[in-house]
């Protein structure tokens, strides 16, 4: 059992990662350093955005609107530490 939280444990670090990676592809794409029309960064950031929107989506739907600010991803991030300790300080001592 303390294997399948230890690979819980693990996806969730995968996704912070790739949380981070999409706002750092969203920051390049806006300010036109990295070009949409390249097919290579064009398949990196549909992957990322299907992989990331599913989970932001919901939050940026109670969120207020602070204009071109959107503060989804760290709040998911914090969401997913919380998660993370949960598992670690209270569920993982507690299984054989």
């Amino acid at each position: 059992m303390r294997a399948v939280l230890d690979i819980v444990l693990i996806v969730l670090d995968l996704y912070v990662w790739l949380l981070i990676a999409s706002a750092i592809l969203s920051w390049l794409i806006a300010f036109n350093v990295v070009n949409t029309r390249n097919q290579f960064v064009s398949a990196v950031a549909e992957f990322l955005y299907r992989i990331t929107e599913p989970l932001l989506a919901p939050i940026r739907g109670f969120m207020p609107n602070l204009g071109g600010l959107d503060i989804s991803p760290i709040i998911l991030i914090l969401i997913i530490m919380f998660i993370q300790r949960v598992i670690t300080y209270y569920i993982y001592p507690s299984v054989f």
